[in-house]
């Protein structure tokens, strides 16, 4: 490929030039073009190294691009259910759903709406699937008798299905999904490299994600240590997603986490509510921590917690952008007391914590300019929720410039011997900030590659 040269372009605060040679960056500075070299005109607009998303689901969001969208039908019943009887195919898959769009949702109420074919909807969590009963049909020899299976009080399943993907997939008809436009999708906003928090990968699910396309780095938490990666792919601390409805005995988390560290694989524990950090934190003190361990979440930290974290030396992945999307739910349903320990940041920071965003996408959006102009904490509704966990828009930014080994570690820089993967903005890097959510993107390149 030819060389590439940037030329004044926003580096640190400084115009300069940067040359790319064989997807590196060679030097950083005033450069001088080579015969055959391509140039590209920065009128200075910041370059950045690319940016990183700490945390998503790349099968799912691929799932998710052929799904009936819930949340568009928010507040109307009959539009969903004209919706889901209206969907291609012969299984209906839907996601986003909430309560707060037609109410709760279980077997009776998908089947008055959809009789005569098999349907799934996912609640916009991620943590629960609502089956009509020809899909129960179709998938009850994978049903077993633990609690993640609700059933009324004849035993029948409900068809609420909770932490159940694993599980359901031998039971779903093959699909193979696209995972190119997830890619490109990504790449638009400045995204070079993401990690895939998804839990339980098997090695099918690694090989498609290995085979999609994607011209992003790849860190997978959810692979077992005795999982070959096709080449391409890196396991990071092994996911541990807790059942926030069946939460395991401390001595059952503590041990398994005890077990990883023991073969030298740091953990990253889903916490969502305050009970399972609470415990998360108890079980890693009791198993001892290991570099690299993460909380994926924490969703509710109540006073002391985050201090107890830092003192276990852990990161936290966070997302800012449920703030913004889901705010106003949240000041509606979410009990007083809580509301104020939301998806904490500042008081995070301020106990000396490791802080990463992310998008958690598909169950939020992955433009990382949007979860960047979340840290003012201003709902869609224009409501506040919790003013005192506000931050700048430059930290959130740094922590998307945070190596994927090291979420809310050291800001990665565009400086000789890097790797070429960089974002090209249209304006200097203050005037991006401030105009976020305005994706301020203009070229990404990844390995040297441009788009």
């Amino acid at each position: 490929m030819p060389d590439t040269v940037f030329r004044d372009v926003e580096v640190d605060g400084q115009i300069v030039d940067v040359h790319v040679r064989d997807a590196t960056v060679v030097a950083v500075g005033d450069v001088t073009p080579a015969p055959g070299a391509e140039v590209v005109e920065g009128h200075g607009g910041a370059l950045l190294p690319g940016l990183h998303d700490h945390h998503l689901h790349l099968l799912a969001m691929a799932a998710a691009a052929s799904s009936v969208d819930c949340g568009v039908h928010a507040g109307d019943p009959g539009g969903l259910a004209a919706a889901l009887r209206s969907a291609p195919g012969t299984w209906v898959r839907a996601v986003g759903y909430h309560e707060r769009t037609t109410g709760r949702l279980d077997r009776e109420v998908l089947d008055a709406w959809v009789p005569d074919r098999p349907v799934r909807v996912q609640h916009r969590s991620g943590a629960l699937w609502m089956l009509n009963s020809p899909a129960l049909a179709l998938v009850d020899h994978v049903l077993d008798h633990s609690p993640d299976v609700e059933r009324d009080a004849a035993g029948r399943p409900t068809g609420r299905l909770w932490r159940y993907d694993t599980r359901l997939r031998p039971a779903l008809p093959h699909s193979t999904p696209d995972l190119a436009p997830v890619g490109r999708t990504l790449l638009s906003y400045g995204i070079t490299g993401v990690t895939d928090a998804t839990p339980d990968l098997d090695a099918d699910a690694a090989a498609l994600i290995a085979d999609g396309a994607l011209p992003q780095q790849l860190l997978l938490l959810g692979v077992p240590d005795v999982l070959p990666l096709p080449p391409g792919l890196r396991s990071g601390p092994y996911k541990l997603h807790l059942r926030d409805h069946n939460l395991p005995p401390l001595g059952e988390l503590t041990d398994k986490i005890a077990a990883l560290h023991s073969r030298g694989r740091a953990v990253a524990v889903h916490c969502v509510t305050a009970e399972s950090l609470l415990l998360t934190v108890a079980a890693l003190r009791a198993a001892g921590p290991l570099p690299g361990d993460r909380i994926e979440h924490a969703s509710v930290v109540l006073p002391g917690v985050a201090a107890d974290m830092a003192r276990l030396g852990v990161a936290v992945v966070t997302q800012p952008g449920f703030v913004y999307e889901r705010g106003d739910d949240y000041l509606a349903t979410v009990e007083p007391g809580e509301l104020p320990y939301l998806y904490p940041y500042r008081s995070l920071l301020d106990s000396g914590l490791r802080v990463a965003p992310s998008s958690d996408g598909p169950h939020a959006s992955c433009d990382p300019w949007r979860t960047i102009a979340a840290a003012d904490r201003i709902t869609v509704g224009g409501s506040v929720l919790g003013p005192a966990e506000r931050v700048g828009r430059a930290r959130v930014l740094a922590g998307y410039l945070s190596s994927a080994e090291d979420p809310g570690g050291a800001v990665r820089r565009v400086c000789p011997g890097t790797r070429a993967d960089l974002c090209l903005l249209h304006v200097p890097l203050r005037e991006a900030l401030a105009a976020a959510p305005a994706n301020p993107v203009r070229l990404t390149m990844t390995a040297g590659c441009s788009t």
